[in-house]
């Protein structure tokens, strides 16, 4: 397993969200509701667009794109087009960071 430095606690409010780029290419999108953060895939499921310009509500993420809503405890798709979920990295928050713990190797996604 590795662990990933994401961003710091203080650089997302409440109800905001950011892409980050990991290992140079890899999108993965921060979600910050309350005192909670998430980490998914940065892309969705469906077709290559980026999350963050997507639409938070009442935990779920809908994708601008095509309109696809995802559950943000599972990453289960809601509502079509998507099929396949997103992939939701176990979040730890240390030190005033957000960090995920993947396993080794390329970061895990789900795509079309």
């Amino acid at each position: 397993m590795r662990r990933i430095d994401l961003i710091g606690v203080d650089e997302l409010r409440d109800g905001e969200m950011k892409l980050v780029v990991v290992d140079g290419t890899d999108q993965v999108l921060v979600i910050r509701q309350g005192d909670e953060f998430t980490a998914t895939q940065g892309i969705c499921s469906h077709e290559y667009f980026e999350l963050d310009k997507g639409f938070l509500t009442a935990g779920t993420l809908t994708c601008a794109l095509h309109l696809s809503r995802f559950d943000l405890s599972s990453g289960e798709p809601i509502d079509p087009p998507a099929e396949l979920p997103l992939e939701i990295y176990s979040v730890a928050v240390e030190s005033g960071r957000v960090l995920i713990e993947v396993p080794d190797g390329p970061l895990p996604i789900s795509e079309q």
